[in-house]
């Protein structure tokens, strides 16, 4: 593999399972030095154990503003810079339908997954400012920042806030030669839902609905880590703001059309459970 990335130091967020992790791996295989942030201290460590070059673990819960400025400052402490940043820490919520959403899970959800992608760009603007260089910043979208489901409610719209965040800081960053992307990953089992997997549409039935995207799969959390990997190394050097989708082509689909999978389900199946006992469901015995 090429060392494209090779006297850079790169930070992850969320590096201790999942997307975060195969980033980590990949950044590190291509030859950067690697800061793994998590709340999950232990399995950070873990993960960097595995890794072969230089690695720095630090623990913090990324939507609490001071934890994520120590823990960024211990990683700057310890390589004396940081060069790109894959801003990928985020929770699902529930699947709770709209009506039973709770005011504190929903402002949890955002805390995680949009104050805490601020806190990240922020850091890394800074960063980049005292240390008189330019960079790259990723961070983890959704095929849920460019759609809408009946569930995840909360989750659905931090994605779609996280669209704006890159938006608007690759508009700041771009006279100063920063660059800022988001990765849009449609269905990629992955820990993230293993606490749901039983759950319609938690991570049990993944294999069954990936099945329905173009390319006929899921993905996995390498490929997904390729994307993450070029749009943070200089083969991307003209590329910013943009919202990279990694999602078998889901979001291209026509669901209306037979090829799109038109009238090959059952709706009533899907609705029983969310609307069972709403009078003004259209499907109410």
């Amino acid at each position: 593999m090429t060392a494209r990335f090779e006297g850079k130091v790169a930070l992850v967020t969320g590096a201790a399972s999942g997307l975060g992790r195969a980033s980590a791996e990949r950044l590190s295989a291509e030859g950067a030095a690697v800061v793994l942030v998590d709340v999950d201290g232990d399995r950070a460590a873990e993960v960097a154990s595995g890794l072969g070059g230089e690695t720095f673990v630090t623990v913090a819960d990324v939507s609490d503003e001071r934890a994520y400025e120590e823990a960024f400052a211990a990683g700057v402490a310890r390589f004396g810079r940081i060069d790109l940043h894959h801003l990928n820490a985020g929770i699902f919520g529930s699947f709770v339908p709209l009506p039973e959403l709770t005011v504190k899970e929903f402002e949890r959800v955002l805390a995680v997954n949009v104050r805490g992608q601020f806190l990240g760009m922020r850091a890394a603007f800074r960063q980049y400012e005292a240390q008189g260089s330019r960079g790259s910043i990723v961070v983890t979208a959704s095929i849920a920042s460019l759609t809408g489901a009946a569930d995840l409610l909360a989750y659905h719209t931090s994605k779609h806030a996280v669209v704006g965040l890159v938006h608007g800081a690759a508009v700041y960053g771009g006279p100063l030669g920063i660059r800022v992307n988001g990765v849009a990953p449609g269905i990629v089992p992955t820990e993230l839902f293993a606490a749901a997997a039983t759950a319609t549409g938690g991570k049990d039935d993944m294999g069954i609905r990936a099945s329905t995207t173009p390319l006929r799969r899921a993905g996995t959390p390498e490929e997904i880590a390729g994307v993450t990997a070029f749009l943070l190394s200089e083969d991307a050097a003209y590329v910013t703001g943009q919202i990279v989708s990694a999602d078998g082509g889901a979001t291209i689909v026509n669901t209306v059309r037979p090829s799109g999978g038109a009238g090959a389900w059952d709706t009533r199946a899907v609705d029983e459970p969310l609307y069972r006992g709403n009078p003004n469901w259209r499907g109410h015995a």
